[in-house]
């Protein structure tokens, strides 16, 4: 199982840096970062830093989108990052919640997703590709590699993942859940004609190391709430109960009452009040090491071959140092 660490480009951009020197120092071989740029700062700049004070980490967003860039600009950016650093880019990409809402948009559909998918998976390995109706290819692209990893939940974007990405990444780690979008997603990669083992399958959640359950849930809360934003869409789409969605992943928004973006992705967010300890302990990974390594070899054996870690809380360096000497070599 790999290990990635998901940071927000909060400044400054050098504690990003360090951090992700960190954690490839204990063992982690992907970074990630959130991608919206009226909340963070623009997180390619930063890639370019990461990228040349690591020697093997691979990076990207978790996750950018089809509306935010044209999809030339974000194909030629992952291109340039690897031409520079050698192929050493992943790009996570779904259908945009903070990126696109705070800038008064709404999330792309799932078809401009897929077909953004193609094009910039297309344009960063040097091929051909419609962008708008005009053919483009980036004639300086020598070797390129980009694979795109898409977020998803509900069915019709898992059946989209299965089809066109080359990973899938599911933003919870709850057991259960997990193995039924894993599922959906092999399926689908099967009816496409596609070999369902060759997706790539990341889960990524707050993981907090320590024995003090409560303020560890206290820490991890605001998940909750930024996977109840995607919930909130599922049920407003597919209705409660509707069968298309599991009960386990929609049940526990029913107290939501809106988000504020302002707070999103951080620990103490008021707008994830409503989330339960129940659901923080399903989705998250807390408590001492050895309920970590239960847990992860749960999720490997359902066929998750990256754990990527949120460490949005009070104990950053303390969460990638703990995984480094005690987690991370029992499930490698």
């Amino acid at each position: 199982m790999d290990f990635g660490l998901v940071l927000q480009t909060d400044p400054p951009a050098s504690r990003v840096v360090s951090l992700m020197k960190r954690a490839e120092r204990n063992g982690f071989r992907y970074g990630w970062t959130f991608d919206s740029a009226v909340l963070w700062q623009e997180p390619f700049v930063i890639y370019s830093q990461i990228l040349a004070n690591t020697q093997k980490l691979h990076i990207g967003p978790m996750v950018t989108n089809p509306g935010t860039r044209t999809w030339e600009v974000t194909a030629s950016t992952f291109a340039t990052l690897n031409d520079m650093y050698g192929n050493r880019t992943v790009c996570g990409i779904g259908r945009g919640d903070s990126a696109m809402r705070v800038a008064g948009r709404k999330p792309n559909t799932l078809a401009r997703l897929g077909e953004a998918i193609d094009v910039i998976r297309d344009l960063a390995e040097g091929r051909e590709a419609e962008v708008d109706g005009s053919a483009l290819r980036l004639p300086w692209v020598r070797d390129g590699k980009l694979p795109v990893w898409m977020a998803a939940y509900g069915p019709k974007a898992l059946a989209l993942a299965g089809e066109k990405a080359d990973g899938f990444i599911l933003q919870l780690a709850d057991p259960y859940l997990t193995e039924w979008m894993v599922d959906s997603v092999r399926q689908a990669a099967e009816r496409a004609g596609r070999d369902p083992d060759a997706v790539t399958i990341c889960v990524a959640a707050p993981a907090y190391v320590g024995e003090d359950l409560a303020h560890a849930r206290d820490q991890c809360r605001w998940f909750g709430g930024m996977v109840g934003n995607h919930v909130a869409d599922l049920v407003g789409r597919y209705g409660e109960h509707s069968g298309m969605v599991p009960d386990a992943l929609t049940e526990y928004i029913k107290a939501r009452e809106g988000y504020d973006y302002s707070h999103h992705g951080r620990a103490g967010n008021p707008s994830a009040d409503f989330v339960p300890d129940e659901i923080v302990d399903r989705f998250c990974l807390l408590g001492p090491p050895e309920a970590h390594i239960e847990k992860l070899r749960t999720l490997r054996d359902l066929g998750v071959d990256q754990f990527a870690v949120y460490d949005m809380h009070d104990a950053q360096e303390a969460t990638i140092d703990a995984y480094g000497s005690d987690i991370i070599p029992s499930l490698r």
